[in-house]
């Protein structure tokens, strides 16, 4: 048993000090979207045949990490991290404007470290106290997905064209898997990619297209800017509870708490609304600034954290937008881990972790991202913000991720899974762009294709 157990140890300890150090590389690089990068990274990870608890670790590692860097190109640079960067940009710009990005850097980062110790264990707590629910949302699984789906798209970007726009995209998906099942093909794992690059594979396709290329020419190379670095602490490792006054620590532990407990609801909008809520209080206006920053990369923690966690320990069902998109091979990665499309039955980490490995699992993965991406950005941030400005290309940490999902495509479908990787990527690419139809939505839409609409046939008699 004792030998078990450090087994599993020694490789959550492993893959979570990969993940953090990949991740705090790559959440450097501006327009690094999580689902583009953390998604097929631990789908790789889980089809190598990593125990479970590494495979927890890597992705939560992962994810904190790359909420930590992902503060450096928009406090530095001016240009969001990734997506839950973009609601940091405002407060970001004027306190680069100032000259102070270094402490706006700071703060960021300071808090994340903060909310994600804080989102591990309450976000655990409240799946225990929603566990008891589990079978009976197991069952009602099939229409539960569609009614999350359709309360997800109602609080997306695109609002009502998001719901209405979720029937005909249902529809893609259905239609698409009859027509790979008459050639005896079966996909599941190219749909989730599909979704994942959407948005590349639809800017690609403007490049080819004369009527739309003009949209994203540009006539001259980007530039930055760069503050001189100020360090006021010594050591390499600083304090994030003194780089914070009073206040920001307790702005921070308090929408850590609150947004840990909310799983259901967008973390790009769980961002903006309690940034909000915390700057309606502020009055000093650079205060406002710093405290507002603070919590809300704390928030990006504490979304991601609780928003995976909550369905993965409770229901084992990807009821969230983050679970059903980058934590997505947590749940359902064929042939290791399945949602069983007929009675919704699990078999994923839900059931080969117990409640008590996710609380220090998890813990660990927390502490070894602190470990790698805090004292790194606390230190380094400036030099590597430089280094990436201009030695880095964007286009190749792109094309390296687009070339894994392709190699995963192959192997699961080969020219099958290839074309509907194409096919669901431009139209929901295409979706994503003019409708706000994001790919948290777009996943949820494949899981109401999966699950409902043969419950629903079923039903009906069809």
């Amino acid at each position: 048993m004792m030998e078990l157990l450090l087994n599993d140890f020694l490789w959550a300890a492993g893959m979570g000090l990969v993940g953090a150090v990949l991740f705090a590389g790559i959440g450097l690089v501006s327009g690094t979207d999580e689902t583009t990068t953390i998604a097929p990274l631990t789908l790789l990870v889980v089809l190598l045949g990593v125990p479970p608890a590494g495979v927890f670790t890597f992705f939560l590692a992962s994810a904190v990490a790359k909420h930590m860097t992902h503060a450096v190109p928009t406090a530095l640079l001016g240009i969001p991290g990734d997506t839950m960067a973009i609601p940091l940009m405002q407060q970001a710009g004027v306190l680069r404007n100032l000259g102070v990005p270094h402490i706006a850097l700071r703060k960021m980062v300071s808090g994340a470290i903060i909310a994600a110790f804080v989102a591990v264990p309450l976000a655990v707590l409240f799946a225990v106290l929603l566990a008891p629910f589990g079978p009976s949302i197991t069952k009602a699984a099939p229409w539960i997905f569609v009614a999350a789906a359709v309360a997800i798209a109602y609080f997306s970007a695109g609002r009502w064209a998001s719901v209405v726009a979720l029937f005909p995209f249902v529809l893609v998906i259905v239609a698409l898997q009859g027509l790979t099942a008459k050639f005896g093909v079966k996909l599941s794992i190219s749909y989730f990619l599909g979704i994942a690059i959407g948005p590349l594979v639809a800017d690609l396709f403007s490049v080819l297209s004369p009527a739309d290329r003009k949209r994203i020419e540009r006539d001259r190379v980007r530039s930055f800017a760069l503050a001189p670095d100020v360090k006021s602490w010594g050591g390499y490792f600083p304090n994030p509870f003194k780089v914070l006054d009073a206040s920001q620590i307790r702005w921070t532990l308090g929408t850590a708490a609150v947004s840990s407990a909310t799983f259901v609801f967008s973390p790009v909008a769980m961002t903006v609304l309690l940034g909000e809520v915390v700057g309606s209080r502020v009055r000093h206006v650079y205060h406002r600034m710093t405290t507002v920053l603070t919590a809300r990369n704390g928030v990006t923690e504490s979304t991601y954290i609780a928003e995976a966690l909550i369905p993965l320990i409770a229901f084992g069902l990807p009821l969230s937008p983050v679970a059903a998109g980058p934590a997505a091979p947590l749940f359902n990665a064929p042939p290791r881990f399945s949602v069983d499309a007929a009675t919704g039955q699990v078999n994923n980490l839900h059931n080969l972790l117990t409640n008590w490995e996710f609380l220090g699992y998890g813990l660990l993965a927390v502490a070894l991202a602190a470990l790698v991406s805090y004292p790194f950005a606390m230190n380094y941030a400036r030099s590597a913000a430089a280094f990436v400005a201009r030695r880095l290309s964007h286009e190749a940490i792109i094309a390296t991720f687009s070339g894994l999902i392709l190699v995963i495509g192959v192997w699961e479908g080969g020219l099958m899974g290839l074309l509907v990787i194409l096919a669901i990527g431009l139209v929901g690419g295409l979706l994503y762009r003019t409708l706000g139809f994001n790919t948290g939505v777009q996943f949820m839409g494949y899981y109401t294709a999966v699950l409902t609409v043969p419950a629903l046939t079923k039903l009906i008699g069809v």
